[in-house]
């Protein structure tokens, strides 16, 4: 008997073809409706319309058209099951042998700022999915293609005669893939619209990639989450696969590295940014009028600590930035892009993990920060928002220079990606000195302090929290801080004041903690 397929397309891409492979090559007849049927009328390729094949018109404005016993008792019916046979000669029905579906675009509607609730509800497919998941749970006698990458594998499979249950299997696999991140993106939307905040989301997210293991080699680890959004977007140029510290420390350095705006080709204006981090801590941060000069500051600030680190550009990764990358060993580097010379230059380093992330991934990724506890999860909004100088309060006599504010500015953006009690100093848009995670402020500042050495004179101090005393600012002045900034807020606030006051240092309240625990 004369096979038959089932086409109904959003996307129209590669459609045509196949279509034509399908009846002119392998003797196919195809039935198809809607906007797909007129596709292939319109290139004169025979299409028997569901309509005709059902013998019932499509109702509620087009809501149901393969809803019908015809083709979901063609799509299910088991290839040689006596029981099936009977009732499809009975109901004069043909079996089905291929299905071709994608789903309405649901989520390029919502992603139309233009679009409202009605827009959506109508491009939730229903025919579709149902059409999708029967054909890929008869996977053993129907082949369900979802996606258009998959025709050229399907049609040469037919070609060669190698069309096998493994195939099908695996194309099965990809439909329900193709369906689950249909229904996620539907619940995310309806729960983010119905509610302000929902968390729901988070039980649904697929499955991307199960990890060698986690922080060690006994742990077990798995990473979860959608493939078009933030590191599940990433595309791996080169390198081994990526591990959990590895995924823990990017993440560590693309919010740092956003802090200074990031895109593949930042205008002239934007000073290009650099940072090296290493077990989820920046060892260097540094701004630069090239990508190269900002990457040889971060690298500068601890080049001991930058050994195996993680590095985040926030512009095009050009020949002169490889050479410096090259020049030493990384785990990871991420950026939006690489030129071509960059590539070949690093494609040496072949355990060294390229990665391009692209800004509109980071865009669409969710905006929570989300933290496992036993038993349960913690989340809150990320940390994330653009740092408002018009909030900033001189609390001392004197005031910073030019310079300074603009090392200030620089020095706050950096504390707030620094594990809490946080210190920085910074001269020159470089970090010369970080003090991470200690028990007490002053020791976060005599660790940056010690590390910036005879560099801290004419530097300034940033600090994530406030000083509960005043030792923070007289220790900085043994260095030669000549300016300071922190949230202020503490009931001895005045004695931080009165130090400075009395060591001739500048200092800002920015009225605004930044705790990274």
């Amino acid at each position: 008997m004369q096979p038959l397929a089932l086409l109904s397309v959003s996307n129209k891409d590669g459609i045509i073809p196949l279509a034509k492979e399908l009846t002119e090559q392998y003797g196919y007849e195809i039935i198809s409706s809607g906007g797909t049927a007129k596709t292939l009328e319109a290139a004169s390729i025979p299409v028997l319309r569901v309509t005709e094949y059902t013998d019932s018109p499509e109702i509620l404005e087009g809501r149901v058209k393969t809803l019908h016993p015809k083709v979901h008792g063609g799509i299910l019916a088991k290839k040689g099951n006596q029981s099936h046979d009977r009732d499809l000669s009975k109901h004069k029905i043909r079996s089905i042998d291929l299905v071709v579906v994608n789903l309405y675009p649901f989520k390029e509607t919502i992603a139309n700022p233009n679009s409202d609730w009605e827009d959506a509800i109508e491009n939730i497919d229903i025919g579709g999915p149902a059409m999708v998941r029967a054909a890929a749970k008869n996977h053993e006698s129907v082949t369900v293609l979802t996606n258009p990458n998959q025709y050229k594998l399907f049609l040469n499979a037919l070609q060669n005669n190698s069309l096998n249950q493994t195939m099908r299997r695996e194309f099965a696999l990809q439909a329900f893939e193709h369906t689950g991140s249909y229904d996620i993106a539907i619940s995310k939307w309806m729960k983010e619209t119905v509610k302000e905040q929902s968390s729901e989301w988070l039980e649904s997210l697929p499955l991307k990639q199960t990890l060698r293991y986690g922080e060690n080699p006994h742990q077990k680890a798995a990473w979860y989450g959608s493939n078009d959004q933030g590191w599940g977007g990433v595309e791996q140029l080169q390198g081994k696969e990526l591990s959990t510290n590895n995924l823990l420390d990017l993440e560590a350095a693309i919010s740092t590295i956003r802090e200074f705006g990031y895109q593949e080709n930042l205008n002239n204006n934007s000073k290009k940014a650099a940072v090296v981090i290493k077990h989820t801590n920046p060892c260097g941060i540094a701004i630069g009028e090239s990508v190269s000069s900002a990457l040889t500051k971060a690298l500068d600030a601890d080049r001991t600590s930058a050994f195996g680190g993680i590095v985040a550009i926030n512009s095009s990764v050009d020949l002169l930035a490889a050479t410096e990358l090259k020049s030493l060993f990384l785990e990871c580097v991420v950026a939006p892009s690489f030129d071509n010379e960059a590539i070949e230059i690093l494609s040496e380093k072949k355990n060294l993990r390229l990665l391009k992330l692209d800004k509109t991934c980071i865009e669409k990724a969710e905006r929570r920060h989300i933290r496992s506890i036993l038993g349960g999860l913690v989340i809150q909004e990320s940390d994330d928002e653009e740092i408002d100088t018009n909030t900033w309060e001189i609390v001392t006599q004197k005031e910073p220079s030019a310079s300074e504010k603009e090392d200030l500015i620089f020095a706050w953006k950096a504390v707030r990606h620094i594990r809490s009690n946080a210190i920085a100093i910074a001269y020159s848009g470089q970090t010369i000195g970080i003090g991470a995670g200690q028990m007490n402020r002053v020791g976060s500042a005599k660790i940056a302090l010690e590390a910036a050495g005879d560099k801290a004179a004419q530097a300034v101090l940033a600090s994530d929290g406030f000083f509960p005393f005043d030792d923070t600012v007289r220790i900085a002045a043994k260095y030669g801080i000549k300016a300071i900034i922190q949230p202020g807020g503490s009931i001895r606030d005045d004695l931080s004041i009165q130090a400075c006051n009395e060591l001739n240092i500048s200092m800002i309240f920015t009225r605004k903690r930044h705790f990274l625990h």
